[in-house]
């Protein structure tokens, strides 16, 4: 996926756009046009020309800011609030919803010379998302079980590609399903089976307020499905994975 400027001069463009439209409804209409979803949990980097980040970053802050004040918080005096919104708005577009504005990374795959069969698991990989209820926190772990196809990737791009796909707002879910479509697009596996464990804020934090309760939920494709053995091998795995990284 790239982004391509309709004009050299766009970001000076858009801004003299902005005292007429927001960027955020240049961009929504731009979507709109072509049909596209934008659920919180796509990524919408497609209709984003360059330039234009910046832009939508002080709408957000603006926003944010109206936010605050309406929550009878005085940013003008309040020295530990004066600039929070723009922390915030930078947080959401470059850190925590990055995943829905900026392009996948890039990942190479290599052809499959030696016909490697044997599946493998990559994990405990951290993953960090938001409840697109609530935009709280979800934070856990993910493991990815791959028996190789004709491609395959460096084991380090399985992470990019998770904290890419996780930082949006998500129900896990649905999350589990998005980063296993991404992985079967990228490497062409013969099987694969994801199992993600998370912690969700919108129960430790509020609602009922469970400190320890965690979820747990999987995705199982290609040879895992269809075969007991494997996806008993694969769980396996996670398992010694687990059982390891707790006693380091």
């Amino acid at each position: 996926m790239t982004s391509t400027a309709p004009s050299e001069n766009i970001k000076e463009d858009r801004e003299d756009q902005i005292s007429f439209k927001l960027i955020s409804e240049i961009i929504r209409e731009r979507i709109i046009s072509d049909n596209a979803r934008f659920h919180a949990n796509d990524n919408i980097a497609d209709y984003i020309y360059p330039g234009e980040l910046e832009i939508l970053e002080k709408e957000v802050a603006s926003r944010v800011r109206d936010l605050l004040k309406t929550l009878l918080i005085d940013i003008d005096k309040d020295h530990n609030t004066q600039e929070t919104a723009e922390r915030v708005s930078r947080m959401y577009i470059n850190e925590v919803f990055k995943g829905r504005f900026y392009e996948q990374p890039k990942v190479t795959s290599f052809p499959n010379d030696k016909n490697l069969d044997e599946i493998y698991t990559v994990g405990p990989i951290t993953v960090r998302s938001a409840c697109s209820h609530h935009l709280v926190p979800i934070l856990g772990d993910c493991w990815i079980g791959i028996k190789p196809g004709k491609k395959v990737i460096g084991l380090s791009k399985f992470a990019r590609v998770a904290d890419w796909v996780f930082s949006r707002p998500h129900i896990q879910e649905e999350a589990v399903m998005i980063l296993a479509d991404e992985i079967e697009r990228l490497c062409e596996p013969k099987g694969l089976g994801i199992i993600v464990k998370a912690q969700h804020y919108c129960m430790k934090w509020r609602g009922v307020k469970e400190p320890d309760t965690s979820m747990i939920n999987s995705v199982v494709r290609g040879d895992f499905r269809h075969d007991s053995s494997l996806k008993q091998e694969f769980f396996e795995l996670v398992r010694q994975q687990s059982n390891s990284a707790k006693n380091y």
